[in-house]
């Protein structure tokens, strides 16, 4: 009698782990309304000539020690909270746990407050935090070992010398390719003859520099490890997504890695080049509340903006910790570049065209234009299209969009 086949564990909406990093969550949300209100009550104390705290924005006597334990007792609660969160952790785990897939609304939920408050996560060990992982037929590739990597590439269709890689935008993740009823992946990878398709996934509230710093390690580490030699390598990216893609060649061009040269093609699809307006509108906000000493403690709201979204200001692609490069970063040499920009207005809109955009990027930011001929970025005639009535998640399912990349690297097919 033949053996009844496994089924697969449920999708799972939440994992135990998950109300552990909502406790955390929940406990610096807490300090930061205290510390808020502290600041503001700060700022109407200092009016009236009375003394403030050690530190700024903290009040002095009896009002500061109040404020002290009301951070103390918040902090001990949540510690506590952790501490019991952590011990219950192994009997909340079912059997056959780790081999439960998320379900999709889940992470779905994790890409977006990874896009908001990605950093933070990151920097407090939250489980919530998405590392980076390249993923293959829904499987992440474990690129740490050459030989598990090779097994678990045998397991779907055989790995081709082209590689296509896709990367996602902000607060979003590599599922929502498929929009709509609709995924280019499979477009693309056939027109570049078959290539090999893997998707990236990342925490978009970090900075872009640091994504395509590590995107760069990850793909020198797979191309030392793919089962073929890898003759040409293109990546596509959605919004913040090119950025990180432009970003990534950059870090491996200056690493000396050997995977640059062998990028073909780079694709953006409504990729905000040289900004979007909705993060300056919110750094114009920043600023307004900072101008008064009674809002000015609110300015840490705005604040709560994760590195990613700031850098989408002016579309950012170097660590503000270092110093900024002496020009703009060119489109990479050698590499045919093309971009796609949307817009919402009907083709004679001009002036909405240049207003609204596709209702998060300017039709000039995705077309790489600027008013500083040094940082225009210089696009090869006919590598450009502009996709009217369409908004900015729709460049994922937009049938004409498809056809246009497919007419850009289908040609590759005779000379490669």
């Amino acid at each position: 009698m033949a053996p009844t086949p496994r089924s697969r564990p449920p999708a799972r909406h939440l994992r135990p782990s998950d109300m552990r990093a909502a406790a955390q969550l929940v406990t610096q949300a807490t300090l930061g309304v205290v510390g808020i209100t502290e600041g503001v009550h700060q700022a109407v104390r200092q009016r009236i000539g009375l003394p403030g705290g050690d530190a700024p924005g903290q009040a002095g006597g009896l009002t500061g020690r109040i404020y002290a334990a009301i951070r103390g007792t918040a902090r001990g609660v949540g510690a506590g909270i952790d501490g019991v969160l952590h011990s219950l952790l192994p009997v909340l785990e079912r059997p056959g746990a780790d081999e439960a897939a998320d379900s999709v609304q889940r992470e779905a939920v994790v890409a977006a407050l990874n896009g908001v408050f990605g950093d933070r996560l990151a920097a407090m060990g939250n489980a919530l935090a998405q590392p980076m992982v390249l993923r293959h037929g829904g499987q992440v590739l474990p690129l740490q070992r050459a030989d598990r990597l090779a097994q678990q590439l045998t397991q779907h269709p055989e790995a081709r010398p082209q590689l296509l890689l896709m990367i996602h935008g902000l607060c979003m993740n590599d599922t929502q390719w498929h929009h709509g009823g609709h995924d280019h992946t499979p477009v693309l990878a056939e027109a570049l003859q078959q290539a090999t398709p893997l998707h990236l996934r990342y925490n978009s509230g970090l900075h872009i520099a640091a994504n395509g710093r590590e995107l760069a390690r990850m793909l020198e580490r797979l191309s030392q490890h793919w089962p073929v030699t890898l003759q040409g390598i293109t990546l596509v990216g959605h919004s913040m997504g090119g950025l990180v893609a432009r970003s990534a060649v950059h870090e491996g061009q200056r690493a000396g890695h050997r995977w640059p040269a062998l990028v073909k093609h780079l694709v953006f699809l409504g990729t905000p080049h040289h900004g979007a307006p909705l993060e300056r509108a919110g750094h114009g906000a920043d600023l307004l509340l900072a101008s008064s000493p009674f809002t000015a403690p609110l300015a840490r709201l705005g604040r709560l903006r994760s590195a990613g979204i700031t850098d989408l200001r002016h579309g950012q692609l170097w660590h503000p910790d270092e110093p900024a490069p002496d020009a703009p970063l060119p489109l990479p040499e050698g590499v045919a570049c093309f971009g796609v920009a949307a817009c919402l207005a009907p083709r004679r809109g001009l002036l909405a065209e240049r207003l609204v955009g596709d209702g998060l990027v300017p039709l000039r930011s995705a077309l790489g234009e600027h008013d500083d001929p040094a940082r225009r970025l210089v696009f090869a005639r006919g590598s450009l299209h502009v996709v009217h009535r369409t908004g900015h998640l729709e460049l994922l399912s937009s049938p004409a969009v498809a056809e246009q990349l497919r007419q850009w690297l289908a040609p590759a097919r005779g000379g490669t």
